[in-house]
């Protein structure tokens, strides 16, 4: 039996009445467990958050706050990424990547912390304005409810808490419910490490019924920053009418492929774009359109990069795909996987469940209507289409309720400002996959994929409310 990881509310450890065990989704050992909050661990938690906004941290503290807590997780990188790959199941090469990609979000955000700045107003402009002096302040909204999901249990959650505090926000924090273990190592790395004080982070480990609608409702919580499904999304957005949201939702990201693409270059960036983590980013390669004339040869060299991949333990360096979050999530791909070969698909490779894990699928012939086309897949599943015309592509690609990330190979200059143009998506890639990130660029979709743009920059604007000032000289 593992020792239960307490909640954190304000200064204290908090242990409930209910623990959950948290358990690897490759061979469901248990890698720890939980206290499991309620909504009056909410109000405690948001009761903590609003004492602490009570003394702001000046802006060079906070600064220096998130630097540190940059320099203690590149000392603990290995900690952290052990922590993801056990509790999330990601391979343990992409595990690392993930926890030195939240070294840099730190560092991005504190950067915004040193620099948050409003801006002067030409007063004068106006003949109203004259003798006028006038600029804008930039000041934290309030207390933040941070509502992150299973895929990135560091990175995700730092892209939330990072920004909050470089804009001078407490948080109340609930990580997913399957990965809250590197969300509280975080949390102890921050306010026991690097000096932030009590109660401007505090974590809610419990579901989205009580933990989650508790921090949704509550009157004190200003801004809530959700990711996860455009259902649940959406959902808050409705529920909490007067508050503002910020959505991050889902994608099902096309890839369209011109004659005179680099085929090699853009076979390594499908696959990589596709299988990393499983599938299960929202930015995943899951719709490709290839032209008729290379489809062939770019699915042959595709489907030969994806035998390749090593599937299995996540803690073996060598493993490129592992297990699902659950057992659920694979069914339902593999039930979506069978309508799609019972309405004319063919698997070129994978399919199959080895070991209680879905080894990496490539589809050819899939249609519009078909589920792993119009629907996210969130798994390791790439689907083909092809089409004669650059316009053809473009329809298909759009043709989604989605609009986070595209990309499309091409050496034409005119074929890639066109794509910029037409797809309508928050992002579009060229001659790179649409699963690109770096964490301080804007990053957000459109249409179900989400209304706001992250990245520490991006979202400590969101976290901030602009109050201006005109004073008669």
């Amino acid at each position: 039996m593992t020792d239960v990881r307490p909640l954190r509310i304000g200064s204290e450890l908090v242990m409930t009445g209910e623990t959950a065990s948290i358990r690897s989704p490759f061979d469901g050992s248990e890698v720890g467990s939980v206290a499991v909050g309620s909504s009056n661990d909410v109000d405690a938690a948001v009761a903590a958050a609003a004492a602490a906004r009570r003394e702001p941290i000046p802006a060079h503290e906070r600064a220096a706050i998130l630097d540190r807590a940059a320099d203690r997780l590149t000392a603990r990188n290995e900690e952290f990424a052990r922590s993801i790959a056990g509790e999330a199941a990601k391979p343990i090469k992409t595990a690392r990547v993930e926890a030195a990609r939240a070294v840099g979000t730190f560092r991005f955000a504190a950067v915004e912390a040193r620099t948050l700045t409003g801006e002067t107003i030409a007063m004068d402009a106006n003949d109203a304005g004259m003798g006028k002096f006038g600029f804008t302040l930039r000041l934290p909204i309030g207390i933040v409810g941070a509502i992150s999901p299973f895929n990135f249990p560091l990175n995700l959650v730092s892209h939330k808490v990072a920004p909050a505090i470089a804009a001078g926000c407490p948080v109340v924090l609930k990580p997913a419910s399957q990965t809250p273990l590197t969300a509280l190592l975080l949390a102890e790395v921050l306010l026991d490490e690097c000096g932030l004080p009590p109660g401007w982070l505090n974590v809610v480990v419990g579901g989205g019924g009580s933990v989650g609608n508790a921090i949704v409702d509550h009157d004190d919580i200003a801004y809530i920053t959700f990711t996860g499904s455009p259902e649940v999304g959406w959902g808050i957005k409705g529920r909490a009418p007067r508050k503002k949201v910020g959505l991050e939702l889902g994608n099902n990201a096309p890839v369209i492929v011109e004659p005179d693409a680099d085929l090699e270059l853009a076979a390594t960036k499908i696959v990589a774009g596709g299988f990393a983590y499983s599938g299960q980013t929202c930015i995943s390669v899951q719709r490709v359109y290839a032209h008729d004339s290379i489809r062939d040869e770019l699915v042959d060299r595709v489907v030969a990069k994806v035998e390749a991949l090593v599937v299995g333990d996540p803690t073996d360096d060598a493993t490129d795909v592992s297990a699902l979050i659950n057992a659920g999530e694979r069914d339902r791909i593999v039930g979506w996987i069978d309508e799609a070969t019972a309405g004319g698909a063919k698997i070129a490779t994978g399919g199959a469940v080895n070991a209680d894990v879905l080894t990496p699928t490539v589809l050819t012939g899939v249609l519009p209507d078909m589920n792993v086309c119009t629907q996210e897949v969130f798994g390791p599943l790439v689907g083909f289409q092809g089409y004669h015309e650059l316009d053809d592509a473009f329809r298909m690609a759009n043709d989604s309720r989605y609009g986070l990330q595209a990309a499309i190979f091409t050496t034409d200059l005119k074929a890639a400002l066109a794509a910029a143009h037409t797809l309508d998506f928050g992002g579009v890639m060229v001659n790179e996959m649409p699963t690109f990130r770096t964490d301080q660029m804007p990053y957000g979709g459109v249409k179900d994929s989400g209304n706001t743009k992250e990245g520490p920059r991006y979202a400590v604007h969101e976290m901030t409310q602009e109050r201006l000032v005109v004073i008669q000289m």
